[in-house]
């Protein structure tokens, strides 16, 4: 492993885990502000609209003038983001600042970028499975801390605590760039000019194994944000849970998935090629979505929803390094960050979609998910048979 690499999945892990941390409270801090379950999915949605322009923004930027300097601005950004969220007085504002906070804090193009930078294609998927894990471990952990610290009962305040630990966690993933990340673009790579968002989208969609990773990406990552945005309503409604549970259940979400992205993918990917686990990966979420109105459980809601991490993992992760490897050393950060602002498009639309159709019907939502993955499963064959020629 480059000696670049362990330093680069630390800096994702700390600003993975303040972004996670505020996550369960979103439902609850809503809620306080009197939002309705279509409101809560906005919030949700909000950073996503923030994460598209900065994907696509900050991935250029990152092309032009190196991984670090980008890392390193962002993230202290998206700190100082998180302390007005902390303080935000009404709801418009609330969601105004998680779309500053997305904008700032849209450079995971920016990591997979640097990623491509310092391996080779035939480790890449093994080495985008370690972003994962870094991303998962992040995702365990900062909701666990965000449910434990949360004291809902003292209203506003009781969130201020939780969503300032999450500043700090950003401000610490800035502060360990500067003083240990290298910079990881070649030197000895030609960097052509800014590439126009047209051109960037005319090479995607002229790609015929491009534009379908990117379509299931869309669909599948809008999905599982969808669900992460109505699990706590839907539990909060069936269960009575509060931030404490939900809080707690991430940790099994984010187990599963740093499990299956250290322990799994390297081994499937070797036997059955990045395609293959793609599909795998889609059948898994899509049982993990269509069972919870089914069984119904706290108990299975938790393991459920852990499974539907475990699918995330495999399919994602795959859909990025097959990405990553069909594109130009010099456009690395260009197509990476298109191909985050598209994932983050999706967790845009998706969420307050569903959060209406949550508010027709409470089950509605997860059958109507497993509908849209099963709709990728032609999709990911089509992939495997370009993989093949």
């Amino acid at each position: 492993m480059n000696k670049a690499m362990p330093l680069l999945l630390a800096t994702v892990f700390l600003n993975i885990a303040g972004f996670s941390l505020i996550l369960p409270l979103l439902p609850f801090y809503g809620s306080l502000f009197g939002a309705s379950s279509f409101q809560v999915a906005c919030l949700f949605a909000a950073y996503s609209l923030g994460s598209v322009f900065g994907e696509i923004h900050w991935g250029r930027q990152s092309d032009a003038r190196g991984r670090r300097p980008i890392m390193i601005i962002t993230t202290a950004c998206a700190a100082l983001s998180y302390v007005a969220f902390a303080f935000a007085p009404n709801l418009a504002a609330a969601i105004a600042i998680r779309i500053i906070s997305g904008f700032f804090s849209g450079t995971f193009g920016v990591a997979t970028g640097a990623i491509a930078d310092i391996t080779s294609p035939q480790v890449r998927a093994k080495n985008m499975g370690y972003f994962g894990a870094a991303f998962n471990l992040g995702l365990a952990l900062g909701p666990a801390l965000g449910g434990l610290l949360a004291d809902p009962a003292a209203g506003l305040a009781g969130f201020r605590l939780p969503i300032l630990v999450a500043a700090l966690l950003t401000a610490a993933a800035s502060l360990w760039a500067y003083v240990l990340l290298p910079e990881t673009r070649p030197a000895d790579v030609k960097v052509r000019a800014l590439p126009s968002y047209r051109a960037g989208f005319a090479f995607v969609s002229t790609t015929p194994l491009l534009w379908r990773l990117f379509l299931i990406a869309f669909c599948g990552i809008g999905a599982f944000a969808s669900m992460e945005a109505i699990f706590g309503l839907w539990t909060a409604q069936h269960f009575g849970w509060s931030t404490h549970e939900v809080g707690l259940a991430f940790i099994a979400v984010g187990g599963a998935g740093l499990s299956v992205q250290t322990l799994l993918i390297g081994p499937l990917v070797a036997r059955f090629g990045e395609a293959r686990v793609i599909a795998g990966g889609l059948l898994v979420l899509i049982a993990a979505v269509l069972l919870p109105p089914v069984i119904r459980t706290p108990a299975a809601s938790v393991v459920l929803m852990a499974l539907m991490m475990a699918g995330h993992s495999l399919t994602f992760p795959n859909a990025g390094a097959l990405v990553s490897r069909s594109t130009p050393p010099d456009r690395q950060g260009s197509v990476m960050g298109l191909n985050m602002a598209s994932n983050a498009l999706s967790r845009i639309v998706a969420p307050p979609l569903f959060g209406w159709v949550f508010s027709l019907q409470a089950d509605l939502p997860y059958y109507l998910c497993a509908l849209l993955i099963t709709a990728m499963v032609p999709v990911a064959i089509g992939v495997i048979r370009l993989r093949r020629q």
